[in-house]
């Protein structure tokens, strides 16, 4: 038992690590998609949700990549007041190539990650 937040976790980090590893790989675009699925995890969580776009904005910063930067740093002050609220669209994979208001589908093997760790926060 324990929080949304709590249960999601140890999925977002697992993401994070895969991002890291790939990035160290030389693999930037591979980086990106382990980041979009850490933000598809942790969105209903304010903490997850604000660390996963600092990750974004930090991988901005890498790719100097100015698009990715404003748009991670817009989406960083939304995540920390509108996530507490629900005001997130869901599957959305929170990078500045898309929309911040378009719901997106989630694929199945995150959407059991997430039922998962709603349901044994009861």
């Amino acid at each position: 038992m324990g929080s949304f937040a709590h249960n999601i976790r140890p999925h977002v980090d697992a993401e994070l690590r895969a991002a890291d590893e790939a990035e160290a790989r030389g693999q930037p675009d591979a980086a990106f998609t382990h980041l979009e699925r850490a933000h598809v995890l942790g969105q209903a969580s304010t903490v997850e949700h604000v660390r996963v776009h600092w990750r974004m904005l930090l991988w901005g910063l890498r790719r100097r990549d100015v698009r990715e930067c404003v748009g991670q740093v817009i989406r960083i002050g939304g995540a920390a007041t509108k996530t507490v609220f629900g005001r997130v669209p869901r599957g959305n994979t929170g990078g500045s190539n898309v929309s911040p208001f378009a719901p997106m589908p989630i694929p199945p093997d995150l959407d059991e990650r997430i039922r998962e760790a709603r349901a044994s926060a009861g």
